[in-house]
């Protein structure tokens, strides 16, 4: 089975997962996470219609979004000071903002590259001590910090989720989107308009993800990974 295969099968299980919540499948945006792929996997994915990509070191992300700029760009990995003028130079979202320190070396690049840059929060709604983000509680401070910046636009939350148990994902999944709708409420009505994203769900629980009211998925070796098999479904 080739991307584009799998890609349809996706948005056809996207389709039914969202009718079985009562959502609109237009409200939930696939990135195609083409960190372990080269540039010709990425133009298969083209083909197949899919837009959004997703990349977490700069200069595969600098490679490729030079070689595709009809693509968007997401940066979706750990987020390195000397290379943040790299990021704002390619990456449309920004899903992994959680230090104050980078998030005005974000609004001065972006100044200086004359755009202003959307950014996620990252938030570690389990508490694991293997990811990285921002505990929810510390959340307010950092939102609070972004808004005083003028070329950074908070435009929501990101979480990654325990792996393996799929009900543990879900209870992540819900915690975000209770914690950005507290936010929200504190929000002015253009601040809350834009704080609309919760980036959320990979290959294994995009599912849950989107039951809990993700508008983004990154799902990388269910779309490009010919070995991937998610085994059965609870």
């Amino acid at each position: 089975m080739g991307f584009k295969e799998r890609y349809e099968r996706t948005l056809e299980e996207l389709s039914a997962c969202c009718a079985a919540c009562g959502r609109d499948p237009r409200e939930v945006r696939v990135v195609a996470v083409s960190k372990t792929v080269g540039p010709e996997a990425v133009a298969e994915a083209l083909a197949a219609g899919a837009r959004d990509f997703g990349e977490n070191r700069p200069d595969p992300l600098m490679e490729k979004a030079a070689r595709f700029p009809e693509a968007t760009w997401h940066f979706i990995g750990n987020v390195q000071s000397r290379r943040i003028p790299d990021i704002v130079g390619c990456a449309a979202l920004v899903h992994s903002l959680h230090q104050e320190r980078h998030a005005a070396k974000f609004d001065a690049a972006a100044r200086a590259a004359g755009k202003v840059q959307d950014v996620l929060l990252e938030v570690n709604v389990s508490g694991e001590a293997s990811k990285s983000g921002l505990a929810p509680a510390e959340v307010p401070a950092l939102l609070e910090a972004c808004l005083a910046l003028p070329n950074l636009r908070v435009r929501g939350l990101m979480t990654m989720a325990p792996q393996g148990d799929l009900a543990r994902a879900r209870a992540c999944f819900e915690g975000l989107a209770s914690l950005a709708e507290e936010l929200r409420a504190g929000l002015d009505a253009e601040q809350a308009a834009q704080f609309n994203e919760l980036s959320m769900g990979m290959s294994e629980d995009w599912r849950e993800a989107v039951a809990a009211g993700a508008t983004i998925v990154r799902i990388g070796r269910a779309l490009f990974d010919d070995a991937f098999d998610e085994g059965p479904r609870p």
